[in-house]
């Protein structure tokens, strides 16, 4: 078998170190895979001839043109005179492939990463501002060379020796050969760059611009304009995240037969192992509710705590009513990704599976990770005499406002579906969840959460007369 299609077949699992012999006899060592795109491309950290490289393998039919468009972008980024690493070599793999390898810069970070670490910090943090600021440098100096990237996120950007450097050329396109891109191209493109921020962040947009037109003044950003674009970018990327949620990709892993349906974090796949073969094993003596419709357990994954939440059927009759449509637990699933996708605070969903015959769907599972925190009918107790604290109600409303501006019903707003953990108002049971684009529907639903969250403590208490002040109402 040669050697483009070896790779080709073994999909996530390339081997590894991989010796390659490429132009003029020369040998490639991979000694770390860094990227896997089954079937398609593999990214990883090589060695030439004593030098550290970074890999890129084009294995798919059309290597040959990914392989070029690569090393366009990347030569149209070099010719603007902006910083990104260097072309040391590209060709053929035998047997079909295409090969391009560029300088690896040993120690350096990516904003992705460097944003992760700034997660728990709000919006608007200087840290948060900061690393923005500098992406931001970083697009206008690519609009002002009439250049722009249509992947557009903090993944393609690395930070080396204080300089920032652009990388991923396969997303490089040339709109203006050495001409500042237009103001409705500029605009296009940072609203796919901002789309990818919560929504929260949208109040800080204007200000960050000041460090894009620092480096590129030649055009008049329009900021309704912009704003605009970055809602319509933003529901399209949920509707590819949710639709991600449910296939075989690179953060999800699916396993599909006529008897069951798993979806799993790709990240966790090896910990919920045990728990996907078998979820109905862990539940045992750390039952948290025992009811008809559903039953949830704490379950252990080593040393870590999920929640494990079976969705039953009682009997002939309710199977007849749910067997046609998505079960509970996917519903869940969904609702959950769509929350962790907007910012708002819920669990965070590893898995789920379904017991099917064929299309029709039977019992479920949902695995959540397990949050600590505590019911806000125990945070704030049952008499409604006392307010939150500062803290509490600031992050309250923040939960309240999430699910108002996603026009999203929680559905069965009791305080005990609402947790209180590190400084954030965490959402649970989102059975119900639905959201709305009709605008009266979605009015009359929150008028009802609204008003069956504030019932959870005695009319005209302290408490409820601030809930019915503080929370958004419908218009």
């Amino acid at each position: 078998m040669n050697i483009t299609e070896q790779l080709r077949r073994a999909q996530r699992l390339p081997p590894s170190p991989l010796k390659l012999t490429i132009a003029n006899g020369s040998e490639l060592i991979i000694r770390q895979w860094l990227r896997i795109l089954p079937a398609k491309r593999l990214v990883g950290q090589g060695e030439l001839e004593g030098k550290q490289v970074l890999a890129k393998l084009f294995i798919a039919p059309a290597a040959e043109r990914h392989c070029i468009r690569e090393l366009d972008g990347v030569q149209a980024v070099l010719d603007a005179g902006i910083a990104t690493p260097g072309i040391v070599g590209h060709g053929e793999i035998p047997d079909g492939g295409r090969y391009l390898l560029t300088e690896f810069l040993e120690d350096a970070q990516s904003l992705e990463t460097e944003w992760e670490t700034l997660s728990d910090h709000p919006a608007g943090s200087e840290p948060a501002m900061q690393l923005l600021r500098l992406a931001l440098s970083g697009i206008a100096a690519m609009h002002a060379k009439g250049l722009v990237q249509r992947d557009l996120h903090l993944g393609n950007f690395l930070l080396h020796q204080r300089v920032l450097q652009v990388i991923d050329g396969d997303a490089v396109e040339v709109l203006s050969q050495d001409q500042p891109v237009t103001a409705q191209q500029a605009e296009e493109n940072l609203a796919v760059f901002f789309a990818q921020l919560n929504p929260e962040w949208d109040e800080w947009v204007e200000q960050l611009l000041l460090a894009y037109l620092d480096t590129n003044p030649h055009r008049p950003i329009h900021t309704e304009n912009l704003a605009a674009l970055i809602r319509t970018k933003r529901r399209l990327r949920l509707e590819n995240y949710l639709d991600k949620s449910l296939r075989d990709c690179t953060e999800f892993a699916v396993k599909r037969s006529w008897r069951r349906f798993e979806v799993c974090r790709r990240s966790e796949l090896a910990a919920l192992e045990p728990i996907l073969a078998q979820p109905d094993a862990v539940f045992g003596d750390q039952l948290l509710k025992d009811g008809g419709s559903s039953t949830v357990t704490k379950a252990e994954i080593g040393s870590r705590p999920v929640v494990v939440k079976r969705y039953n059927i009682k009997g002939k009759r309710h199977w007849l009513k749910r067997f046609w449509r998505p079960s509970r637990a996917w519903h869940s699933w969904l609702a959950s990704h769509r929350l962790e996708f907007l910012g708002i605070p819920t669990p965070r969903s590893l898995g789920m599976v379904e017991e099917r015959l064929g299309p029709f769907r039977s019992r479920a599972w949902l695995i959540n990770e397990y949050c600590p925190g505590r019911d806000l009918l125990a945070e704030l107790g049952t008499e409604g005499d006392c307010l939150p604290s500062p803290e509490l109600q600031a992050a309250l409303i923040s939960t309240f406002s999430g699910l108002v501006n996603a026009q999203i019903s929680h559905g069965d707003c009791k305080a005990t579906n609402l947790l209180w953990h590190q400084g954030a108002v965490v959402l649970i049971d989102l059975d119900a969840m639905t959201v709305y684009s009709n605008e009266a529907q979605w009015k009359r639903a929150w008028a009802k959460d609204r008003a069956r969250f504030i019932r959870n403590w005695p009319v005209n208490s302290p408490l409820a007369l601030w809930l019915e002040q503080a929370l958004p109402r419908p218009m």
